[in-house]
């Protein structure tokens, strides 16, 4: 790779060099850099100048290649975190993502890649029709939220929490903060009511957001750590609820064993409760059975696993294409312990939006969906512009988040 090319694409934070010159990066935002010059400059104004200009120029040339060809994590400012950098599956370990200007985090473990068996066989019980035929999925490596998505990480980007903090110790904002306005500002609008119910806010999960409330978290999380972040397909789910495993649970066949592992409808008192209570299955994941349902990506299709029988499931995804129904995964406080086996698919309902007194019904909060939530993943390999338009942030139908806001 060229010099001149490491300048414009430097993802990780260092000073850039041009032949040994220091190259300092003056003005970035989500898009990259549009401003590159020499700390030289004021030294050799003569000698400097016309090279710095022709550099910057090239640059910003360089740059909308690169925009074009999809590298958008080049391009991002990141958040220094070096427990999250790795290029291979073994360079992979756990960190913490710290939210800027707050002291909410969140957990990510790494998840390697690999092939397993998706879906129920017929014999297990409580099994439903659409968890067959059981075929063969390819997943490739991600790190996954440890625990659910909390209210002390969602309402940082529901309230502003981040910008409010920012303000308060007079801290100018710098590139992310600006790249995750975006995302964040008036966004989602206020809720009309306590959308815990009254069972608990600090340290447990968040829930009665829209999938799309869900991905546009994900999409501020992007712009907040540099780091690209999204929820889960349904088969990186199941993959990483199942841990290697092929039993109904991660933990065996036996639901007599779920108090350990999972709060549901027999142990919960009717309510969520504070993530990782319970055991983590074996790859250190807490509450994929129980206490919230997940949202995934995918669309409910209850037949969609017929298309891959006897064949090799590549990073599948059905793309959504309607509002409802939608998969959310694992099952929650309110469910029978049946609903909170690996393979068991929930989906999203109208009757989730019942008591949402708005007309139109609002695009960011499921009134009545009181045990969904989510937990993020943040892939290995970060997909080009043009993937992510084809496949991964796309969903139908498209709401406006800025004209369309309610």
């Amino acid at each position: 790779m060229s010099s001149l090319m490491r300048v414009a694409r430097n993802p990780q934070g260092s000073t850039p060099s041009f032949r040994g010159a220091p190259i300092v990066r003056l003005d970035a935002c989500a898009h990259g850099a549009h401003v590159l010059a020499s700390e030289n400059l004021r030294s050799h104004p003569f000698r400097v100048q016309p090279f710095t200009a022709a550099v910057c120029c090239l640059a910003d040339f360089l740059i909308a290649i690169l925009a074009d060809s999809g590298t958008a994590a080049d391009q991002r400012p990141v958040l220094p975190n070096p427990d999250a950098r790795a290029k291979v599956p073994a360079e992979m370990k756990p960190y913490t993502e710290v939210i800027e200007h707050t002291d909410a985090t969140i957990d990510m473990v790494p998840i390697k890649g690999g092939e397993y068996v998706m879906g129920s066989p017929d014999t297990e019980a409580g099994r439903e029709e659409c968890e067959g035929p059981q075929h063969k999925v390819k997943v490739e490596p991600f790190w996954m939220g440890k625990y659910e998505i909390t209210w002390d990480v969602y309402e940082v980007w529901m309230f502003d929490l981040d910008i409010q903090r920012r303000k308060l110790a007079h801290k100018e904002e710098n590139a992310r903060d600006k790249a995750a306005n975006e995302y964040q500002l008036s966004q989602p609008t206020e809720p009309y009511t306590d959308m815990t119910f009254g069972m608990g806010k600090r340290g447990y999960p968040a829930i009665c957001m829209t999938q799309f409330a869900a991905r546009t978290f994900c999409q501020w999380l992007t712009a907040k750590t540099g780091r690209y972040y999204r929820l889960p397909t349904e088969a990186e789910w199941e993959y990483a609820c199942r841990a290697g495993t092929t039993s109904a649970y991660s933990f065996g066949d036996d639901p007599d064993k779920l108090d350990d592992y999972g709060w549901d409808y027999d142990n919960s008192d009717e309510a969520y409760h504070k993530i990782g209570q319970k055991k983590p299955n074996p790859w250190g994941l807490y509450d994929m059975h129980g206490n919230v349902a997940e949202w995934v990506l995918d669309q409910f299709i209850p037949d969609y696993y017929k298309q891959f029988a006897g064949k090799v499931a590549v990073a599948p995804l059905a793309i959504p294409t309607t509002q409802f129904p939608r998969v959310v995964r694992g099952g929650s406080w309110d469910d029978d312990p049946e609903r909170l086996r690996s393979a068991a698919r929930g989906k999203s309902d109208p009757s989730w939006q019942e008591q949402d007194p708005q007309i139109p019904k609002s695009i960011w909060y499921h009134t009545d969906a009181l045990q969904v939530g989510f937990r993020v993943i943040r892939p290995l390999v970060e997909p080009s512009e043009a993937e992510k338009k084809a496949k991964w942030d796309k969903a139908e139908p498209v709401y406006d988040r800025k004209q369309g806001r309610r």
